[in-house]
């Protein structure tokens, strides 16, 4: 029987001896909140970190290098962010082999962590490629052909290949990064279910995709009787909310955990509209920044005007509203400081009210994302 606050009751004045120093310097030291990914019984810090930006400036100039993201990594772990969440093209392949680093740099123990990491787009052989701009053409080349997409034998390999990088015998979540409507999703359902089996991974999630994608492969699953995805991680934040016509709501329906990227839209509803693009990724504009229609600068201003009534940052208004529709978000770092900061969300909610004034203002868009 497990025991609980009533049982332990009984035992009178033994049910609450004072806490251990240890644990109480790990509590002190925890500054984020954990919850329940979906209806599994794997817990997740909120936030999550995002490792796009660790990894190598040659694949993108605003990307942090090895030195640099170890630290991040570092300070992520000591205040508690211990989910970690990247993908096998993001740096082509160094945001992996980086965190693997860092885990053996600071000795972290690896079953206090939560590693989560993708695989459907090709990785490029040179750490420069940014390899979405090339699918076509890496699909052709005989150096490339079946490495991209979710076949058996690209599975397969991602996952050994990503094992290796991070250093580590098995993956927390493994999510595939997109659809693929050219291998049958039985086949890529049987292979995921083959390496939960063989412990390679524990779990499996995926990402942006149509809801009709995600609800054939989870009845592939179902009906095989084979393991089905715990996670969708999809673009939903104050300024996209397209997403809430039909994957969230399914999610939410059966029991799938929703962790969505860029919840700060590129930046922009972490700062005042006014304000100059500061960062190298801002400028680079792109899905990673758009540019603001009237209407999303519109959004941007309540969230500002919200944060000074309230006293906080406009970072953790629109991430509280995240956390408001059930999700969690993904965040990425630059600097110690900003995850410092992103420890002052626990506890941070908005009222209903503050909820629909946020909402008010928008307006549907096309769909971006996925394809």
């Amino acid at each position: 029987m497990w025991l609980t606050s009533s049982s332990l009751a009984t035992f009178g004045e033994w049910a609450a001896p004072p806490v251990p120093a240890s644990l109480q310097k790990s509590l002190d030291a925890t500054k984020v909140e954990y919850v329940n990914l979906g209806a599994s019984g794997l817990k997740v810090s909120v936030p999550i970190l995002g490792g796009m930006s660790l990894g190598s400036s040659e694949w993108m100039d605003w990307v942090l290098d090895e030195e640099e993201s170890c630290e991040i990594l570092k300070g992520a772990y000591d205040c508690g962010i211990n989910t970690w969440d990247t993908a096998n093209m993001y740096s082509n392949g160094v945001s992996e082999v980086v965190i693997g680093k860092a885990i053996k740099k600071f000795n972290i123990p690896r079953e206090k962590l939560v590693l989560m990491t993708k695989c459907a787009m090709h990785v490029g052989e040179e750490t420069s490629m940014f390899a979405p701009m090339h699918a076509q053409q890496l699909a052709q080349s005989k150096d490339y052909v079946n490495q991209g997409g979710l076949s058996r034998k690209t599975i397969f390999k991602a996952v050994d290949d990503a094992l290796d990088r991070l250093g580590t015998t098995y993956i927390d979540l493994f999510q595939i990064h997109r659809f693929d409507p050219t291998t049958p999703v039985e086949e890529t359902m049987k292979a995921l279910h083959d390496l939960v089996q063989a412990g390679k991974i524990l779990y499996i999630g995926a990402s942006s995709m149509w809801a009709t994608q995600f609800a054939q492969m989870q009845f592939a699953a179902e009906k095989n009787g084979w393991t089905k995805f715990v996670s969708m991680q999809n673009f939903y934040n104050l300024i996209y909310r397209e997403e809430e016509r039909e994957m969230n709501r399914f999610c939410r329906d059966t029991g799938v955990g929703l962790v969505h990227w860029s919840p700060l839209f590129g930046g922009a509803l972490a700062r005042p509209v006014e304000a100059k693009k500061t960062s190298v990724r801002s400028q680079a504009g792109g899905l990673m920044s758009p540019d603001l229609t009237e209407v999303d600068e519109n959004i941007i201003r309540r969230v500002e005007e919200l944060a000074q009534k309230k006293g906080w940052s406009m970072s953790h208004v629109a991430l509280a509203w995240v956390r408001s529709k059930g999700g969690v978000p993904i965040t990425g770092f630059n600097s110690v400081k900003r995850i410092d900061e992103a420890g002052e969300l626990r506890g941070k909610t908005l009222s209903e009210d503050e909820v629909k004034y946020l909402e008010e203002p928008y307006v549907s868009k096309n769909i971006v994302g996925h394809y």
